[in-house]
């Protein structure tokens, strides 16, 4: 048997496999979201120089202090009950076309795959995810004693469509989904690749040992590949229709960032971004793979 035979296959295992995704993702979310609330945090800062560890920790402490570290978590879980299920099943269903007839799927495929699933699973989430970061960056307001723009996800998408149009809940959409193709082609490239070469090589067995290796490695290079696009993402989505705007598209964003602030602010928040994805990526895929078995579903 192919190491991506699929067990479970058809309309029922389908389904299954959208809720232990779902599931899986929203344990992740919610053990590691302090650290996507760092790492927003410190992107929004327009100052000099990248991520330095003191400043992860200045901004840490300033969330506990203001009561912000899980401001945005509801829509941050709403975003994912969409978008983790299309990009793990839109992979997997890719993968499978790709390898009918027994044939070997090379890497390069599996990362167009990877990217193409995380385009189409962030087009459709992108506006929960835009009120996240939203959410997530009035935590400074509230520290200055300031009324935040929203008070929840009813809220906001009643303000956002008022104010900037239905259209507006895709603010950012276009860097929203560079970014996505590098994430997932990143990640579910190197954790498909990273934990069949382990099986393969007989370091471990199919197991939480290689999950948990498989995981580290897609983490980082999820990371490195996707933090620039992520800095302009968030950057972009957290302007409303104001008249202040700072940037008039991605490309620009992407020029005056680097202009005013050096290249290496491209990569602010790395630290807590990859500090996130090695556990968020570890207690997802660990938690998934066990359901999966527990289901009667192939590993993925």
């Amino acid at each position: 048997m192919p190491a991506h035979a699929e067990a479970g296959g058809g309309r029922r295992g389908t389904l299954a496999k959208v809720s232990l995704s779902s599931v899986s993702a929203a344990m992740a979310e919610a053990s590691t979201y302090p650290l996507d609330a760092v790492k927003t945090r410190l992107q929004l800062r327009r100052s000099p120089g990248g991520a330095g560890g003191g400043g992860v920790l200045r901004v840490a402490a300033e969330l506990a202090r203001d009561g912000g570290m899980y401001r945005g978590f509801s829509p941050a879980v709403l975003r994912h009950l969409m978008y983790t299920p299309l990009r793990i099943v839109g992979y997997e269903h890719l993968r499978s076309t790709l390898a009918s007839g027994g044939r070997e799927v090379g890497v390069v495929e599996k990362a167009l795959a990877g990217g193409l699933s995380g385009i189409a699973a962030q087009v459709v989430s992108s506006p929960a995810d835009l009120i996240k970061v939203r959410m997530q960056a009035d935590s400074r307001l509230l520290s200055q004693g300031i009324q935040p723009r929203y008070t929840g996800i009813t809220d906001a998408f009643t303000k956002i469509i008022g104010g900037e149009g239905f259209r507006g809940l895709w603010k950012g959409v276009v860097p929203n989904a560079q970014r996505a193709f590098l994430v997932n082609m990143g990640e579910l490239t190197c954790y498909d690749q990273a934990k069949h070469l382990i099986i393969r090589k007989q370091i471990c067995d199919d197991n939480l040992y290689a999950h948990t290796l498989a995981s580290v490695a897609s983490g980082l290079s999820a990371t490195t590949l996707s933090c620039p696009a992520d800095v302009i993402k968030t950057r972009m989505m957290n302007q409303g229709k104001e008249g202040k705007a700072l940037y008039r598209n991605s490309y620009d964003c992407l020029v005056k960032t680097v202009r005013h602030e050096g290249v290496m602010a491209l990569w602010k928040g790395f630290l807590p971004t990859w500090a996130r994805l090695g556990p968020w990526q570890f207690v997802f895929w660990v938690s998934y793979e066990k359901l999966r078995q527990a289901s009667g579903i192939s590993s993925f």
